[in-house]
């Protein structure tokens, strides 16, 4: 069933957003050559309790994972495409990183994800990250009322087959409120004015996912966990919660 929010609901989901927004930029600016993910999981895990926030991540286990989560980020490296656990494998210059958080806060959660390079990027990282991001901006300004999931759908999945990415599929965005997971699920390609009708008060998590090698096949690793890409090639993950508004789509995973 899909909720409609108040305007009051977004902005207590605005709070739990900005926590997420804070705990990325400290992760972010934590990662460095010889730095461990395990040791990035402790700065998130910090940032949280400071801003007495609870992770929506931490023990939730869906029907795929054989184990809770065990962490309050995925850390995913290089080939790794999402819901990478954190241990303590140590990061070197030139991985590319990507790192998926939420926070749930007076009972309303946000999530969101970044992908940066470790030290300097290589050029063809820096373009797959920026074709990423710019896929997710195009996702967003097609958030809007009278517009569809399809609308979203279709700008994300445009602006990867432009760019000769790769998509997984089964794995894209979802509504998100008092739940981390909420209908209705955005594919990350389909097509325009297909899917549900997009109205003030939904509050959505748009996710692109590319995969630089263009193969959209992926595998699992044997924590059960571990998304890779099939062909060995890296991969970006970018992602905000966004409320759809009368005035237009309204960012809650921003600082």
């Amino acid at each position: 069933m899909v909720e409609i929010k108040t305007d009051g609901e977004l902005d207590a989901m605005r709070e739990a957003g900005r926590v997420v927004a804070q705990a990325l930029a400290a992760v972010e600016e934590a990662a460095a050559p010889g730095v461990s993910l395990r040791e990035l999981d402790e700065v998130a895990r910090g940032v949280l309790a400071g801003a007495g926030a609870t992770s929506p991540f931490l023990g939730y286990q869906p029907g795929f994972a054989p184990i809770p989560f065990p962490a309050v980020i995925c850390a995913s490296v290089n080939d790794a495409v999402q819901h990478g656990i954190p241990t303590d494998h140590r990061l070197r210059d030139g991985d590319l990183l990507s790192v998926d958080c939420g926070a749930r806060l007076d009972g309303w959660t946000g999530d969101a994800a970044t992908t940066f390079p470790v030290g300097p990027p290589r050029p063809e990282d820096a373009r797959l990250v920026a074709d990423t991001r710019a896929a997710l901006e195009a996702g967003i300004a097609a958030a809007t009322v009278g517009h569809r999931i399809g609308d979203i759908s279709h700008a994300v999945g445009s602006a990867a087959r432009r760019g000769g990415y790769g998509v997984p599929e089964d794995f894209g965005g979802h509504g998100i409120g008092r739940r981390m997971h909420e209908d209705p699920h955005i594919p990350n390609r389909g097509r325009p004015g297909r899917g549900f009708a997009l109205r003030p008060g939904l509050a959505l998590a748009i996710e692109p996912m590319f995969l630089a090698g263009g193969s959209d096949a992926c595998w699992t690793g044997e924590d059960g966990w571990t998304m890779y890409t099939a062909d060995g090639s890296r991969a970006a993950h970018i992602e905000h919660t966004i409320a759809v508004t009368e005035e237009g789509p309204r960012l809650l995973t921003v600082l």
